[in-house]
This record gives structure tokens, sequence and C-alpha cells, in this order.
């Protein structure tokens, strides 16, 4: 097959979509299909991949995806692929993959991490007044019409997003769910990077250190995992360290550590490109995210064995049986079940039970299975397609 991707961009360093959209692209490639990215990225083609740079016309920022889209649709029709791939909100594809969720639960979501109503109200109204975001809400809603393209929802609560926000019918919906891809470690590997690791951040072996690695540290739910620290310590449970990696401004929760007297408990590492060395030396993987449509992290972490505390927020919950492989917490803002949560894996057996049963579901998770699971839905869709409509974004 000739297979289009289209992705706004694709700078890998941004983690999420980008990365899972390029793992995509030479996966697919490597099972001898034809692949074209189209992307407004500029960047030289990689062996196996076609990239076609797509620059929007010089409008308002607020219209540059729509200008973006446009004319990756005109330029998918000169390359006459067979199947239409989009990660970003294109209502012409065939396949509609959104990574990171739709936006009536982002709006919700995001709206969720202010702690007071006045602050949830204050929230809500700017979100309504932000034009770019309106632009990409009406894309959506296009897509979500009668006659769109296939939604391949990365988790069962994609997908009810879907039904819930959209009303759309079960025959254009398909779960295929997240997969990760990360480079393996040996047993040896990882006891010489956790050594390593923890003796630069002057961690003892012993010492139970917890990861949260993200990019947007209010959505995954820093506030309240704070909150779990500071009772954690107030309740006498003082044998561990918070690493927090990851873009984004530190002053803030700094301020507030520091308030509470945490500085000796809390360590902040920045943007990294050491994820694998941190995942090695971690014990568990906290995660309290108000929303992810199913998270890359929580994926690589039981990747790699280590126990995964999230929330019903987060897709990737579906791949973690509570008690079993990690925890799963219904409300983000409940710090004192996230700390009690925190607290049941200090044991060193039971994480090591926890993580063999996190190991087990490597196949589960793996995007390689993804892709096969994409490549059969693309396969589905070219054999009942005709020629394609002539219409534009």
């Amino acid at each position: 097959m000739k297979i289009a991707i289209v992705n706004e961009r694709i700078e890998v360093w941004r983690g999420g979509a980008e990365t899972s959209g390029m793992e995509i692209a030479s996966l697919l490639a490597g099972r001898g299909h034809d692949v074209h990215i189209f992307t407004t990225t500029n960047t030289q083609s990689v062996p196996g991949i076609s990239i076609h740079t797509v620059s929007p016309s010089k409008v308002l920022r607020t219209r540059r995806m729509v200008s973006f889209l446009r004319r990756a649709d005109a330029a998918i029709r000169k390359e006459e692929c067979d199947i239409v791939h989009a990660i970003s909100p294109m209502p012409t594809a065939d396949v509609y993959q959104p990574r990171g969720g739709l936006l009536p639960e982002i709006v919700a979501r995001n709206v969720a991490t202010r702690p007071t109503a006045s602050r949830r109200l204050f929230k809500r109204a700017m979100l309504a007044m932000n034009v770019k975001q309106r632009s990409q809400v009406a894309l959506e809603r296009r897509i979500f019409r009668d006659g769109g393209p296939i939604i391949a929802c990365v988790s069962d609560y994609v997908a009810r997003q879907c039904r819930e926000h959209y009303n759309t019918p079960e025959e254009r919906i398909r779960v295929i769910f997240n997969g990760v891809n990360p480079a393996p470690l040996s047993d040896a590997e990882r006891a010489t990077q956790r050594a390593e690791m923890r003796s630069e951040l002057g961690i003892a072996d012993d010492q139970l250190l917890l990861l949260f690695l993200a990019h947007n540290y209010r959505l995954k739910g820093i506030n309240p995992l704070i909150e779990a620290v500071a009772r954690l310590v107030g309740g006498g449970f003082k044998s561990f360290r918070l690493l927090v990696a990851g873009r984004d401004n530190v002053v803030p929760y700094k301020r507030r550590i520091d308030a509470l007297g945490l500085q000796d408990y809390v360590t902040f590492t920045g943007p990294t490109k050491r994820a694998t060395r941190f995942f090695a030396s971690a014990d568990v993987c906290v995660h309290p995210t108000f929303y992810d449509p199913c998270s890359r992290v929580v994926l690589e972490a039981l990747y790699y064995g280590v126990p995964s505390i999230t929330t019903a927020y987060n897709g990737a919950s579906e791949m973690i049986k509570d008690g079993s492989n990690g925890f799963v917490i219904d409300r983000p803002d409940d710090s004192g079940l996230l700390a009690r949560r925190i607290q049941d894996l200090a044991s060193e057996p039971v994480r090591r039970q926890f993580s063999a049963n996190a190991i087990a579901m490597r196949e589960r998770i793996s995007m390689g299975r993804h892709v096969a699971e994409l490549e059969s839905l693309f396969e589905e869709v070219l054999s009942r397609k005709g020629r394609r409509l002539s219409s534009s974004v």
C-alpha cells in the first residue's frame, strides 16, 4: 500500500503523538509499504519513508492548521496514495487517529486541574474565547459528521469520548490500543544504568525512587503528587525520593516544595533524553494525570517492569490490573489514596511481583502489535472504498 501519514509536526523531542507517528511510519515501511509523511516540519526523508514538507500559507496563526491540512490534502491527491492516515484533524482522511484525544474532553480535563470553582469557571471562559481552539473544534466537528473517516482510538477511554461528545456510530469506531517501542535492556544493562543513575543523583540502592516524567506538570498531576509526598513525610515515611523529569516551568512547584519543607525528597532534572536510564533506576512510576488518552510514559514503565500508579483518566490504565502490576486511582486529586498506594509499593517483594506481571504484558503494549492492527484496518478500508470523493478541508 501507498500510505500517507498526516502529522503537523514530527519533532520526536516533543514526545507523544510525534514520537508515535514516526514509530508507526517506520514500522509500516518495515512491513513493505510505501510510506509518505506530510508535515510542516522541514526535515530530510529517512530510509524507507518519504517526508513531504507542506508549508501553510502565511495567515493568522489561528488558521495555520486549516491551511496546512488544505495544502496537505492537495499534495496527497497528487501522490495518489491508497490510504490517508491522519494524526492531525483532517476531515478528508480515511482513518483519523486522535492520539491527543478529543477537544471537548481536553477542555473539561484541563478545567478540572484548577483547584477552586472560580478558577475552573475562569479557565473555561478563557478556553472558550481562544480563537485557535475554536478553529480546531470546527475541524473536529467536521471529522465526526456522517461519512467522515474511521476513528482509530488508542484506548477504550478515547472510544467513549467519541460516543459521549459526538454520538459516533459504532461502525466508525475502532479501538487499536496504543503501543510503545522502547529500546530493550538486558538485566545487566539495567543494573548498570540503575547503579550509575542513582550514584549521580545521590540515591541509595535501597531507597524507594518514584519517577514522574511529563511535559505538562499541572495536567499530569504534579500538584496532588506533591501533596502525597507531604502526606508521606508527615506520616513518618521518609526513605524515598521523587524524581521529576520533563519539560515545564519548575519555579512554582519548587516554591510549593520549599514552603512544605520537602526539598530533600524531590529532585527536578528538567528536559531529558535519558528516559531509559530513569526507568532503569526507578522503582515506581507515578502518573496521577488529570488527562491522558493513553500515556506512553506508563506503557514504557510497564514494558520495563516498573510498577505504575495512574488514574482512571488515563487510557493506559486499561493495561493496569489494580493490585497486580500497578494501581489505578479514580480521582487525580485524591492525594491521600495516592500516598497509600506509594506505601503499598514500598515492599521490595511486592514490587518484584508487580514488575514480573508488568513485563508479562509486553506484547499487548508493543508498537509492533499496534501497527499490525492498523495495517489490518487499512486493508479493510481499502477493500471497501471506491474513488476518493473530491472535497477539501
